[in-house]
């Protein structure tokens, strides 16, 4: 495929574009990577990332300058197989999970991929809250079946990290087109409150905070604790909450807080129930089909449709998901119909919606065999 390269500047959206490269064939240039910093270049996590890129695809070419300010990207065919990858603890597992997430289904063979680091930090979205939105989402698109899943093998808290996680994924021919554009009323929400190298407690006390703001507006409620001990607890302490509040047509609205690393001012266990609590419950006001951390996942799987309309109800685009959906205009030259709907109307509450709507590029997976 000799097709025009695109050229981008700096280093925001770095995941966005190497992934929509790899998916389009497209060959990437990113220039100007921080090249005013007293510390120019890639970051150790990028590298990491690069290299996990390089792992997951077959004659891929990855030039970088010395200084680092400088990659070519030409994507090679996506591989898969059985990944081992120790994640730069810069970052948590989750910045690197993401954008597995999003290749996958492509793959020529099922991915298997145990990824070892941060469990959950403050920046990305943790392991617990892509197990817990991102993987009903992608049952939505048709991605299923029994190898689904992201198991936390060991929990690792920044900044020592030390967490084990195992993500499996079946690969997929193509992707169902979806017509997601009422989210349904609330019925449950889940939980898990996590705790390592801490007193055991810590879990319990989250919970009861986190429980005194949010009975008082749903019966159905409940948050598993979780504590690790010994070698599965990682090498540093601390404590977590992720809730997931659950609608009747099967929508997951997630939010989390992470007690702050060791050596930062600590947070009591009530203060970070409460201000989950409190996370959550803007979530779901902003409402939408999909939560804001999957707004951009949603939108890949709905481009790489197949021929057909797919239509989703999101809350108030995040700067990330604008910025994404310019990228996917760049690599696909697929654009979006944004409506907006305005909270007004009788029964919908919260925030402004957008309804996306977008004819898939009926991308179907070149490297899976048809039996």
């Amino acid at each position: 495929m000799a097709s025009q390269g695109l050229t981008y500047e700096g280093c925001n959206f770095f995941r966005q574009r190497l992934i929509l490269s790899t998916l389009s064939g497209k060959r990437v240039k990113i220039r100007n990577i921080r090249s005013k910093d007293d510390n120019p270049g890639l970051r150790d996590f990028e590298a990491s990332f690069i290299r996990l890129l390089d792992k997951i695809t077959n004659g891929s070419r990855i030039e970088i300058n010395q200084t680092g300010t400088v990659l070519f990207y030409q994507p090679g065919l996506l591989y898969g197989g059985s990944v081992e990858h120790e994640c730069n603890t810069q970052r948590s597992v989750g910045y690197y999970l993401e954008p597995l997430i999003m290749l996958a289904p492509f793959m020529k063979n099922s991915l298997r991929a145990v990824l070892k680091g941060v469990t959950n930090d403050q920046k990305d979205p943790s392991v617990d809250l892509l197990k817990l939105t991102s993987v009903p989402l992608m049952k939505k698109f048709g991605i299923d079946g029994e190898g689904l899943e992201i198991k936390v093998t060991k929990r690792g808290m920044a900044p020592g990290g030390g967490g084990e996680v195992l993500f499996t994924c079946p690969v997929k021919r193509t992707i169902r087109p979806v017509q997601l554009s009422d989210p349904g009323k609330i019925k449950r929400i889940r939980g898990t409150a996590y705790s390592v190298r801490v007193s055991p407690q810590m879990a319990n006390r989250i919970v009861d905070s986190a429980r005194s703001i949010l009975n008082k507006f749903i019966p159905d409620i409940y948050i598993y604790t979780d504590h690790m001990k010994g070698a599965n607890s990682g090498k540093s302490p601390g404590f977590g909450l992720t809730l997931v509040a659950e609608t009747l047509n099967g929508t997951f609205l997630a939010a989390e807080m992470v007690s702050p690393p060791q050596g930062q001012e600590p947070m009591l266990p009530e203060d970070l129930g409460k201000a989950c609590a409190k996370l959550l419950l803007e979530e779901v006001y902003r409402g939408g089909c999909v939560d804001s951390n999957n707004q951009s996942l949603a939108l890949l799987y709905m481009t790489l449709g197949q021929q057909d309309v797919s239509k989703i109800l999101l809350g108030p685009l995040s700067p990330y998901t604008i910025e994404f959906l310019r990228h996917v205009r760049d690599f696909f030259q697929i654009m979006f119909k944004i409506e907006t709907k305005s909270p007004d109307e009788e029964e919908s509450k919260g925030g402004e919606k957008v309804l996306m709507t977008c004819v898939g590029a009926g991308y179907t997976n070149i490297s899976k065999t048809i039996k």
